[in-house]
C-alpha cells in the first residue's frame, strides 16, 4: 500500500533545530529538559507574536512565524529564563509592568549568556542602567519610560507568561524551576574550572550531575561529619549492575570500597543525602567488623534502626518512605536492638534490605596493607571534632558517645566482670580488736596494740550464685575461663563462700563452695540439654540463700525465657552470640 511522503516542514525544523542549540548550553539546556515546548496552529496566536511561557512549564511557539533556528533560540531562551528568575508569578499575572520589567532584564541575561543572536525586532539596545526586577518595577510605575517596554515583544508587546499553577513531576511532585536553573549554573562552573585545569580535554566530556552526584558532593564540601568517610568511597550507580546485585535503593562494600546506588530508585537529592548518609555511618561505626557470631540479616535490621533514628534526629536530608524506623528504639545501641529483635527472629529478618555487603571472613588480610576499619574509625573521628569545634549541627548523644568509643580500644569482657563485682561488692572496713594483738609490734610488748580483723557477719552476706549452662553445647574452654574468673574475682573481693548450681536438662545443686575451689575441684554433672528455669526456681526457694544476692548465669544463650523474680543478675555469654529474649541484666561476652 503506497501512500503520499509527508513532506517535511521547514519552519518546525528551524525551530527544533533552535532547541537543539539550547540544549547543547550547559546552563539553559537542563531547563528545556524539564519543560514542554509546542510548535503547532492549534494555540491561538497573533500574527506578530513569538511564544508565551506558563508556570506549569508549557512553551507555545507561533507556527507561523518564519525565522531562522538562531532566532528560536534566542525566543525559547527568554522563555526558559522566566521560569529560571521566578518571573511568573500569581499576583503578577496579566501585568504589563511587571512584564515589561522582568522582559528587560531577562534580555541582560541574555546578552551576557550569548545565546545566538536575535533576530532585527528582538535585538535592541539593553539599558545599561537595567535595574533588578522589582526596584524596575515600581520604578516603572512612577515613570513609564517606553524605552523599558521595547523588550516586550515576544507576544507583540502583550505578556508572554501565564500563571498556570506549579508544575508537578508525576514522581517527584512539585517542579523548582529556580533550583534547577542554580544546578545548571554550578554544574557549568565546575566544567569550566576543570577544564581550565586540565581535568578534561574537553569542555563537552562533563557529565551533568544528577541527585546521586550531587548528594554525595554534599558531604565532601559542607558535611565534614561524614565528608572523610565519603572521600574513600566510590561511587557505582550503574543501573544494570545494581539490578543484578538485586539492590533496590543502595548498599555499601566496605572491602570494595563501594556504595551501590539504583537511580531508578527515583529519589531526590535530599532523600540520597539521607541514604548516602546510612550506608557512610555503617562503615564508619564498623558495623560489618562488629557482626560477630551474630545472624547477618538481623545485625543489618538492628543497625539500620539505630542509623535512621540518628539521621532523623540530624536532620540529615530527608527520609525515604519504607525505611526501618521505630520511636521507641531511640537511644538503644545497635547491640541492644539485635537483642529486642532475636526474640522475634523471623518477622524481622523478613525486613532486612541487606544494604551491608558483607566480605569474605578473611577480608581483612588482603593485600591491600590498609587497615579500612581503622581508617574508617579515624575518618568518622576526625569528622567528629571538627563538627563539634565549628558547631556544624546537633548530633545524637548516642552517636557522638558511639564514635568515642570506636576511637577507644574495647574493654575485655573480664574487665566488665571486674567492674560488675566491684559494684556489688564492696571493700570490707577493717576493724581493730585488742581480743588479739598486733603481732608486728613484738619490740615493745609493754604497749598494747590492736590488730584488724573484718566484720564476721559483713563477711557472712557476701556471697553470689553461680548458675552454669552445662549442655553439651557449650564449649569446655569457656567454661574454664569463667570459672577461673570468677574465682578469681571472688577472692579478691572477699567473697569466700559462692552458691552454684550446675543446670542441663535438670538442676544439681553443688551447695556453697569455697571461690579457690571453684576454678579447680568442681566436677561439672550432665552435659545433656539445656533448661535453666529449674535452677532458677531452685535458688530462688532456698532458705540459705539470700534474697538480695545477685545472681550470675553462664551459658551458650541456647535456652528459653527466664524469670528471674527481679533478682539482681547478670550473663556471661560466648563472644558474638545473643540471648533469645531481651536481658534486663548486664551481657558480658567471653573472647578467647
Amino acid at each position: 500500500m503506497s501512500g503520499r511522503q509527508k513532506r517535511p516542514n521547514p519552519a518546525q525544523e528551524a525551530f527544533q533545530a533552535g532547541a537543539g542549540l539550547v540544549k547543547q548550553n550547559p546552563v539553559l539546556g537542563p531547563l528545556l529538559e524539564g519543560t514542554r515546548p509546542h510548535f503547532d496552529d492549534s494555540y491561538a496566536m497573533a500574527k506578530e507574536d513569538w511564544a508565551w511561557v506558563t508556570s506549569d512549564g508549557h512553551i507555545y511557539a507561533n507556527s507561523h512565524r518564519r525565522a531562522l533556528p538562531g532566532e528560536w533560540a534566542y525566543v525559547l531562551a527568554h522563555c526558559l529564563l522566566h521560569l529560571a528568575l521566578g518571573h511568573i508569578r500569581e499576583d503578577r499575572d496579566q501585568d504589563p509592568l511587571w512584564n515589561a520589567a522582568c522582559d528587560c532584564v531577562t534580555a541582560r541575561y541574555l546578552a551576557d549568556l550569548h545565546i545566538s543572536a536575535p533576530s532585527g525586532e528582538l535585538s535592541g539596545p539593553v539599558p545599561s542602567n537595567a535595574r533588578e526586577e522589582e526596584e524596575l518595577y515600581y520604578w516603572l510605575k512612577e515613570h513609564r519610560d517606553s524605552f523599558y517596554f521595547e523588550f516586550s515583544t515576544m507576544s507583540g508587546g502583550r505578556g508572554d507568561m501565564v500563571w498556570r499553577g506549579e508544575a508537578r513531576h508525576w514522581r517527584r511532585g512539585a517542579v523548582d524551576w529556580q533550583k534547577l536553573f542554580a544546578e545548571s549554573l554550578r554544574d557549568a562552573l565546575r566544567a569550566a574550572v576543570d577544564y581550565a585545569g586540565g581535568v578534561r580535554t574537553e569542555p563537552g566530556e562533563h557529565k551533568k550531575m544528577g541527585p546521586i552526584q550531587r548528594a554525595q558532593e554534599w558531604f565532601l564540601a559542607s558535611y565534614p561529619l561524614l565528608g572523610g568517610v565519603a572521600s574513600g568511597f566510590g561511587l557505582v550507580d550503574d543501573q544494570l549492575a545494581v539490578r543484578r546485585m538485586d539492590i533496590s535503593i543502595a548498599a555499601i562494600s566496605v572491602h570494595m570500597r563501594e556504595i551501590y546506588v539504583n537511580p531508578a530508585a527515583g529519589l531526590t537529592e535530599q532523600e540520597w543525602r539521607f541514604v548516602l548518609a546510612h550506608e557512610y555511618l555503617h562503615a564508619a561505626l564498623c558495623h560489618e567488623q562488629r557482626l560477630g557470631k551474630r545472624d547477618a540479616e538481623l545485625w543489618n535490621v538492628a543497625c539500620d534502626y539505630v542509623i535512621n533514628q540518628w539521621l532523623r534526629d540530624m536532620e540529615v536530608g530527608q527520609m525515604p518512605e519504607g525505611v526501618l524506623f521505630d520511636p521507641e528504639l531511640n537511644g538503644l545501641s545497635a547491640e541492644s536492638v539485635y537483642d529486642l529483635l532475636a526474640s522475634n527472629l523471623r518477622r524481622y529478618k523478613r525486613m532486612a534490605r541487606h544494604d551491608i555487603l558483607f566480605g569474605p571472613p578473611d577480608w581483612q588480610g588482603s593485600k591491600d596493607f590498609v587497615d579500612l576499619d581503622a581508617w574508617c574509625r579515624s575518618a568518622i573521628q576526625r569528622g567528629l571534632d571538627y563538627h563539634q569545634a565549628h558547631g556544624r549541627g546537633f548530633l545524637p548523644e548516642g552517636l557522638a558517645e558511639e564514635i568515642r568509643a570506636l576511637s577507644q580500644p574495647p574493654i575485655p569482657w573480664d574487665v566488665k566482670l571486674a567492674r560488675w563485682f566491684d559494684e556489688r561488692f564492696e571493700p570490707l572496713e577493717k576493724l581493730r580488736t585488742y581480743a588479739r594483738l598486733s603481732r608486728r609490734q613484738s619490740s615493745t610488748p609493754e604497749i598494747p596494740r590492736p590488730s584488724w580483723r573484718y566484720e564476721e557477719a559483713a563477711r557472712a552476706g557476701r556471697t553470689f550464685g553461680v548458675l552454669l549452662d552445662t549442655s553439651g553445647s557449650m564449649d569446655r574452654s569457656l567454661l574454664a575461663a569463667a570459672l577461673g574468673s570468677i574465682a578469681s574475682y571472688s577472692a579478691a573481693r572477699d567473697v569466700n563462700r559462692v552458691r552454684v548450681v550446675f543446670c542441663d536438662a535438670a538442676p544439681y545443686d553443688q551447695g556453697y563452695m569455697e571461690a579457690a575451689d571453684i576454678a579447680g575441684s568442681v566436677k561439672v554433672r550432665g552435659r545433656g540439654g539445656t533448661v535453666l528455669q529449674p535452677g532458677v526456681e531452685l535458688l530462688e526457694h532456698a532458705p540459705d540463700f539470700p534474697k538480695e544476692a545477685p545472681l550470675l548465669i553462664i551459658t551458650d544463650c541456647e535456652c528459653d525465657r527466664l524469670n528471674l523474680y527481679g533478682r539482681d543478675h547478670a550473663f556471661l555469654v560466648p563472644g558474638g552470640k545473643s540471648l533469645p529474649f531481651p536481658a534486663n541484666g548486664p551481657v558480658f561476652h567471653m573472647d578467647l
